[in-house]
């Protein structure tokens, strides 16, 4: 036991060493207004809206894209009946909508007024008739069974002579407020249906928000897509950022806003412009709560610097060197 508790005791006495000393050097390098993060560039999930087949991909994995740039096409000819189909039955309320407001027409009122003169006539000849016969059957010169069919006339030509009438009126007031309305909403809904058709055959090609690169394509023409699931993942060039920590001690030199530069190994002599745009309010790493001075010092706290004058040669988890502009 005691032969390899010493040097297991030698071997954990290092690491606490090497761990203070690169605790102590970073400390150093904060105060001296210096800092150590990577570059953290965001990446945006691309999908289509709508659903379709595949027909063609116009971008594969490492190519650059430029804003609006597109990146594959579905099949529109679905889509394209879809907005046939729309805009036939927009036409066909929009006529009919027309209709309503403007009334009836003159002919048709004419026709109307026609049916309803013809109608009063038949009324005087079969009231006449039965007045004839209600005359003649008491002196025997008819029967009741010619009366009765005398009656029937005259009532029938009332009821068509009340029923043109009532046509008449309606030809000349033109239709209900009621019903005008339903066909404003019924061509409204029908403008909507348009609208979503034009803009599924848009949808039909996928564009590129931003530039960018496409870091991976999960899609080949002749597939089937559904409506948001990702045919590519897209690598923003704008805006970059470095994800950086700083200690409790040295939050006053890195406050928002403050001016920095930023470096990395792979080009040492080269520099970027930056600004700090955020500070974290709350302490991360270890230790979680402490208690004494001393040890409140090893609490850090996340900074985002954005790179003002980014470009290609700073990539995604680069280590980089942020140091105050002097």
């Amino acid at each position: 036991m005691k032969k390899w508790m010493a040097p297991a005791a030698l071997l954990l006495a290092a690491a606490l060493a090497g761990g203070y000393y690169l605790y102590q050097r970073e400390a150093e390098a904060a105060r001296q207004g210096t800092l150590y993060g990577n570059v953290d560039i965001r990446e945006v999930a691309l999908a289509f809206r709508v659903s379709g087949r595949l027909a063609s991909v116009q971008v594969d994995e490492g190519d650059s894209v430029q804003p609006g740039q597109i990146l594959a096409r579905l099949d529109v000819e679905p889509l394209k009946n879809s907005l046939n189909a729309a805009l036939a039955n927009e036409a066909a309320l929009a006529a009919r909508n027309t209709l309503m407001r403007k009334g009836s027409r003159s002919e048709d009122i004419a026709q109307a007024r026609a049916r309803l003169e013809a109608a009063q006539a038949a009324v005087i000849q079969s009231e006449s008739e039965y007045r004839r016969q209600r005359d003649l059957v008491p002196a025997g010169g008819s029967s009741r069974q010619l009366l009765e069919a005398a009656r029937s006339q005259r009532d029938q030509s009332l009821a068509q002579r009340d029923a043109a009438a009532q046509q008449l009126k309606a030809l000349v007031a033109g239709f209900r407020p009621e019903e005008i309305a339903e066909s404003d909403a019924q061509l409204k809904q029908a403008r909507a249906s348009v609208a979503s058709a034009r803009l599924a055959l848009k949808d039909a090609s996928l564009q590129s928000p931003s530039a960018g690169m496409i870091l991976a394509r999960a899609v080949e023409a002749g597939s089937m897509v559904q409506a948001g699931t990702p045919a590519f993942t897209l690598s923003l060039r704008q805006p970059v950022w470095i994800r950086a920590y700083v200690g409790e001690t040295q939050l006053g030199k890195f406050a928002a806003g403050t001016e920095v530069r930023v470096s990395s190994d792979s080009h040492p002599d080269k520099t970027y412009r930056g600004v700090v745009g955020f500070v974290s309010p709350t302490a991360e790493f270890t230790p979680k709560s402490v208690e004494t001075p001393d040890l409140r010092t090893a609490l850090v706290y996340r900074i985002r610097v954005v790179v003002g004058d980014a470009d290609a040669a700073l990539s995604q988890g680069m280590p980089v060197t942020v140091r105050l502009a002097r």
